[in-house]
């Protein structure tokens, strides 16, 4: 094989994308994808997805432990921290947000 502009050319003269361009590429989908599922919920479902949201979220956190604890590079480490934190951050908040949900439901005394 032959390395030709970070682009793996393969014998039968077929080309290879970079790995990081794949990754960007699913990435960027995923983006777009999750924008218009969002969009087209209508808001009184968006409370229970979020509360759904959070066993999600806590398979995240998992597996940004893993990624943190996994000591390979710098830059893991450190993405996996941040990952720790921005699902913490959505759990934590999933939970307040179903917490008030449920206070409505509440008889008043």
């Amino acid at each position: 094989m032959l390395e030709i502009m970070n682009v793996e050319v393969l014998a039968a003269g077929t080309r290879m994308l970079h790995p990081l361009v794949a990754l960007l590429t699913i990435f960027t989908l995923a983006i777009f994808i999750g924008v218009e599922i969002i969009a087209k919920i209508p808001p009184t479902l968006h409370t229970p997805l979020m509360s759904g949201s959070n066993a999600i979220s806590g398979i995240t956190v998992v597996g940004a432990i893993l990624s943190a604890g996994a000591e390979h590079f710098t830059l893991s480490k450190t993405l996996g921290f941040l990952a720790i934190v921005l699902a913490m951050i959505n759990v934590v908040g999933g939970f307040v947000v179903t917490h008030r949900m449920l206070g409505m439901f509440r008889r008043k005394k």
